[in-house]
């Protein structure tokens, strides 16, 4: 059991990592690549900073054990807008439209063996 917590938590870090250095960081930095990519999707310019700060705070919603499932819970309808977003676009399947799946099935996996609460409500059935 501690193993299954311990490799929950992990995932979780690397999620947040991924996230954060991957996601949030670009935007909140005002790097160019960010704006360049949300403008290239249809945003308008002006918004990645807005965004950033909105995954940062579901990052750290994530991450805190009493908040995790309201954070996940809300990234996942952020995810689903970034997929959304892929499709209005026609981006490639795999590589672009279907990242925002793998990252969800990363965060939720993380979560689901992490929190003892969350695998009674959804338990593994084999």
């Amino acid at each position: 059991m501690k193993a299954m917590v311990w490799t929950g938590r992990v995932l979780s870090g690397l999620f947040a990592l991924f996230m954060l250095g991957a996601s949030v960081a670009p935007k909140l930095m005002g790097m160019p690549i960010a704006e360049e990519t949300l403008t290239g999707l249809g945003w308008q310019p002006g918004n990645a900073f807005w965004i950033g700060i909105v995954e940062l705070t579901l990052v750290l919603l994530y991450l805190f054990p009493r908040t995790s499932v309201l954070g996940a819970v809300l990234f996942t309808g952020l995810l689903g807008g970034a997929m959304a977003t892929h499709i209005r676009v026609d981006s490639p399947l795999f590589s672009h439209t279907l990242f925002s799946t793998y990252l969800g099935l990363f965060m939720w996996g993380g979560l689901w063996l992490r929190d003892e609460k969350l695998r009674a409500l959804f338990p593994w059935r084999g």
